[in-house]
């Protein structure tokens, strides 16, 4: 099969960031799905792993964390699609990836693509949706109806994951929701997202927020942690929570002891990487975000779409997503149409 990879450790810019090359078709194991990828999208993991991690001594290593397609095969013990099916998924950080005709993904990680979105849309939704749903309901331990009378502030509302963390918590909680951006642009989206008010997170956000006379329960910190961090322990409540996803290098932990504040990382692959007992959980909430969509309760998040996906699209996505001004999701269509 046709696929693209990296055979270069490095920044987007360097010639071996992004090859074409020929892969050997994958054989879905017992659990699961060979898919016909028919659209991607790009993701800040896609050029953080090129930068940090040499590829494999083999060939390239064939990225893309996103994905929606047609199922063609199942293993032996798959039992929740058939062949036909039309599917997305986020799939996994340690096998092979989506920027290829063909993938293997275990089912348990694939929910059943929104009936209103192309492949291309659809494509916009699995990581971000996974992120943000379990940020919000496993990390912050909030729940569905909840969160009445408290507010969450969104650090980053303009990105992927902030555009669906908005609309899944004015959706499904009570929650007054706080989006930071900076750029018009980006505070039009966030508003367009559902976010109740914008701060500007170029600005000390304890003061932004003592200016909207909001002292937030809930804090969803997904970008820039380290310059916010101080902020941060100074405007939340006592006893509040703090969920990041970005990888901060200085925070003083200890700092949240005086407001006995709660802490939690999220990374969406952990299920995954770790084979826990409750994987499929990322199957139940990707249907239930097409379920969503299809009711009209959320709305896109693609801002861009670089078109077929091939070694010049793919570097233009992601020197787009790399460049820090990237408004909601980047997306492209497979390797086999759309």
């Amino acid at each position: 099969m046709k696929a693209l990879g990296y055979s270069e450790q490095g920044p987007v810019s360097v010639e071996g960031a992004v090859v074409e090359f020929e892969a050997v078709d994958p054989v879905p194991g017992p659990n699961d799905l060979l898919v016909e990828v028919r659209g991607v999208s790009v993701n800040p993991v896609d050029f953080k792993v090129r930068a940090n991690r040499p590829p494999p001594e083999d060939g390239p290593r064939i990225l893309g964390f996103d994905a929606a397609g047609v199922v063609k095969e199942i293993g032996s013990d798959a039992s929740r699609f058939k062949p036909g099916d039309e599917v997305m998924y986020a799939g996994e950080f340690t096998r092979p990836g989506s920027n290829a005709e063909l993938q293997a993904v275990d089912e348990r990680l694939v929910g059943r693509k929104p009936s209103s979105l192309d492949f291309v849309e659809a494509a916009a939704l699995p990581l971000t949706s996974i992120t943000a749903w379990e940020l919000l309901f496993d990390s912050l331990n909030i729940d569905e109806g909840g969160g009445e009378n408290d507010a969450l502030l969104i650090i980053g509302g303009a990105g992927g994951v902030g555009s669906l963390l908005i609309q899944l918590a004015k959706k499904l909680t009570r929650l007054t929701v706080i989006a930071t951006a900076s750029r018009p642009e980006t505070r039009d989206w966030v508003k367009k997202m559902g976010a109740d008010h914008v701060a500007d997170h170029k600005m000390p956000l304890d003061e932004e927020m003592a200016a909207l006379g909001i002292s937030p329960r809930y804090v969803a910190a997904l970008t820039n942690t380290d310059d916010h961090f101080a902020s941060i322990i100074e405007m939340i409540k006592p006893r509040g929570h703090i969920a990041m996803i970005d990888d901060p290098q200085n925070i003083d932990i200890g700092a949240i002891k005086l407001k006995a504040l709660s802490f939690s990382w999220e990374f969406m692959f952990a299920r995954s990487m770790f084979k826990a007992e409750d994987m499929v959980a990322q199957h139940d909430l990707l249907n239930r975000v097409a379920d969503l969509v299809d009711q009209g309760d959320l709305v896109s998040t693609v801002n861009k779409d670089c078109g077929p996906l091939s070694v010049d699209s793919l570097r233009a996505a992601l020197e787009h997503q790399s460049s820090g001004a990237a408004i909601g999701k980047t997306v492209l269509g497979g390797l086999n149409g759309r």
